[in-house]
């Protein structure tokens, strides 16, 4: 073989093995692209309730993918700020309501067992339309969900929702109370398909006259 053909084949290979180096680095930036984290700010929001307003300033969302490429884990890192200005306490420290049908505290619908409360959370339902969801299951939000904390997993299937509770306090007189929290993780497993998300705070007031003032968020894509 002549030189001049060897060092023809020399530059071919060094030209043909380029190109693939460039296709490599362009196939890791789009991989990377696809697994960058999304920011998804939420808007403010106020519901005036009897003997109570509540309001939600600061919420947001960091949506990141899972780290396991499964399809079916992402996580949500939330955060936000909830208020109440509280009015309807007639007495201080009152507890009840005592009208149920064993005369106990936590009865006549109160999620509370007895404490008039500010709690905040989240939905969440994979493969299922939320959004219209919040005039209808106020009644079924479970109150009893931890306090602030670094990581929150959530396992829900298709078909499913589930309540997360994210943080809460107690209210034993009027005046204004305030729950926020900030990066709290929400990990999302074994959901296959699309995922929402809303946020959801609840103002119970007890004693002889019972109130709650539930406010939800904007519905939000975790992927």
């Amino acid at each position: 073989m002549s030189e001049n053909r060897k060092s023809g084949l020399r530059r071919g290979a060094r030209i043909a093995g380029a190109g693939a180096a460039a296709a490599v680095a362009i196939g890791l930036m789009s991989t990377g692209a696809a697994q960058a984290d999304t920011l998804v700010p939420l808007p403010d929001g106020q519901k005036a309730g009897p003997g109570a307003v509540v309001s939600r300033t600061g919420e947001s969302a960091l949506i990141s993918p899972s780290l396991a490429a499964n399809g079916a884990g992402r996580t949500a890192w939330v955060s936000g700020t909830v208020t109440a200005d509280v009015k309807g306490i007639t007495k201080e420290g009152e507890v009840g309501p005592f009208n149920g049908a064993t005369n106990d505290k936590g009865t006549n619908n109160s999620s509370t067992h007895g404490v008039s409360r500010i709690s905040t959370g989240y939905i969440v339902g994979c493969q299922v339309d939320i959004t219209g969801l919040g005039g209808s299951i106020g009644a079924g939000i479970d109150l009893s969900g931890p306090s602030v904390s670094g990581s929150l997993t959530v396992p829900v299937s298709a078909g499913q929702v589930k309540f997360v509770g994210v943080a809460g306090k107690d209210i034993k007189k009027n005046g204004k109370y305030s729950v926020q929290y900030q990066d709290t993780q929400l990990e999302i497993q074994n959901c296959g398909g699309f995922a929402q998300a809303r946020s959801y705070t609840v103002v119970e007031i007890v004693g002889d006259n019972y109130s709650k003032t539930t406010l939800y968020g904007q519905p939000f894509s975790i992927g």
